[in-house]
C-alpha cells in the first residue's frame, strides 16, 4: 500500500574531518557528489521505485566519485592494490548480498545485488563473487581504472612512516578521509519498504584480505521493514565486533527503544571499545538519524517534500 511517504540518506565516510584543512574548492566536489547521488535516490522514490533500487543507484553514483572510498576512489592495501566490499540488504525480506575483495567490478554494490537475487548465497569473495560477475554480464574494469593520485599518495606517506620505524604517527600524517571511509545509503520507499547497502575500499595500508564491516551483514550493513535499516563508517573492527547495525535493530525490537536512541545506543558500543565511525538509519515510519563520534561525516538527506539536506562538520 502507497503513503506516499518516503526517505533517503546517505553517507561517504565519518572520520577527522576539519573545516580549516578543507579548501572552498574541495568541500564543494565533496557537496556536489553527495547532492548527485541523493538526487538519483530522490528521483527513483519520488516516481514510486523501490528502496532497493535507490539505495543501489545513489551509492553507485558515490562509487564513481574518485572523492569517496569506494570503487573508483578505493584506497589502496599494503600490496598498492585496491579490494572492495559491498553489502545491499532487503528490509521486506529480509534478504541480503554482500561481496568481498573485489579487484576488477566496477560497481561493486550492483554484484551484492546481485548475489541477493541471482544466488542462494550472502556473500561471496574474490575469484569466486568475480566468476559469477562475468557470468552475469557485470561491468568488469581494469585494476588501473581504481587508481588514483591522491590515495597512491597517501599509501606513500603510511610507508614512509612504517620505514622510519613507527606507526604512531600514521593517524598525523594522512587524513582519516586518506586513511579509511565508505559509502552507503539507507531508504524508505512508498510502499513502506526499507532497505540498506554500503559500499568501501576499506583502508589504507590494510594488509591484502583484509574484511570490514561493510559487507558484514549486521555489523556495517541491516535493514528490516519491523525495525530499521542501517548503514555504518569507520572503524570496521569495532563495528563487527559490536553488531552494530543488528544491534540498533536488536534495541529497538526488544526493549522497544526509539530509532535516535537506539543509533546512539549502539554507535556508544562502538566508541567505549575504541571505535570511531558514524552510521545513517532509518525506520519505517521516515525517521532518520546520522550520529558519529568524529569530527565530521560526508552526509546527506532528503524527503518527499524534496528537502535536501547535506552535511560535512559536526
Amino acid at each position: 500500500m502507497s503513503n506516499n511517504h518516503f526517505c533517503l540518506a546517505i553517507h561517504g565516510g565519518a572520520g577527522t574531518i576539519e573545516r580549516g584543512k578543507m579548501t572552498p574548492a574541495r568541500e564543494q566536489e565533496y557537496r556536489d557528489g553527495l547532492e548527485r547521488s541523493l538526487k538519483t535516490g530522490f528521483e527513483i522514490l519520488n516516481r514510486g521505485g523501490a528502496s532497493l533500487d535507490a539505495v543501489e543507484a545513489a551509492v553507485r553514483v558515490l562509487e564513481d566519485d574518485p572523492h569517496f572510498n569506494a570503487g573508483r576512489g578505493a584506497v589502496f592495501t599494503s600490496a598498492g592494490t585496491n579490494e572492495m566490499d559491498a553489502a545491499i540488504m532487503d528490509g521486506k525480506t529480509l534478504k541480503a548480498g554482500a561481496v568481498v575483495s573485489l579487484k576488477h567490478i566496477k560497481n561493486p554494490i550492483s554484484l551484492a545485488r546481485l548475489v541477493m537475487e541471482k544466488s542462494s548465497h550472502v556473500m561471496m569473495d574474490c575469484a569466486g563473487a568475480e566468476a559469477f560477475a562475468k557470468e552475469n554480464g557485470v561491468e568488469m574494469v581494469d585494476e588501473k581504472y581504481f587508481f588514483t593520485q591522491d590515495r597512491w599518495d597517501a599509501l606513500q606517506r603510511v610507508k614512509d612512516v612504517e620505514k622510519q620505524g613507527g606507526t604512531g604517527g600514521r593517524k598525523f600524517i594522512i587524513s582519516d578521509q586518506d586513511r579509511h571511509g565508505t559509502v552507503g545509503a539507507v531508504a524508505l520507499d512508498q510502499n513502506g519498504n526499507i532497505a540498506a547497502a554500503t559500499s568501501t575500499g576499506g583502508t589504507t595500508n590494510k594488509r591484502p584480505g583484509r574484511v570490514g564491516d561493510s559487507p558484514v551483514i549486521g555489523a556495517g550493513t541491516y535493514a528490516n521493514n519491523t525495525t530499521c535499516a542501517v548503514s555504518a563508517t569507520g572503524d570496521g573492527e569495532y563495528f563487527i565486533r559490536t553488531s552494530a547495525a543488528h544491534d540498533i535493530s536488536a534495541l529497538m525490537e526488544y526493549r522497544g527503544m526509539n530509532l535516535r536512541d537506539a543509533a546512539q545506543t549502539a554507535l556508544d558500543k562502538v566508541a567505549k571499545l575504541g571505535g570511531t565511525g558514524g552510521l545513517i538509519a532509518i525506520d519505517a515510519h521516515g525517521e532518520m538519524t546520522l550520529p558519529f563520534n568524529t569530527s565530521g561525516m560526508y552526509r546527506g538527506h532528503v524527503d518527499q517534500g524534496a528537502h535536501f539536506v547535506v552535511e560535512i562538520y559536526k
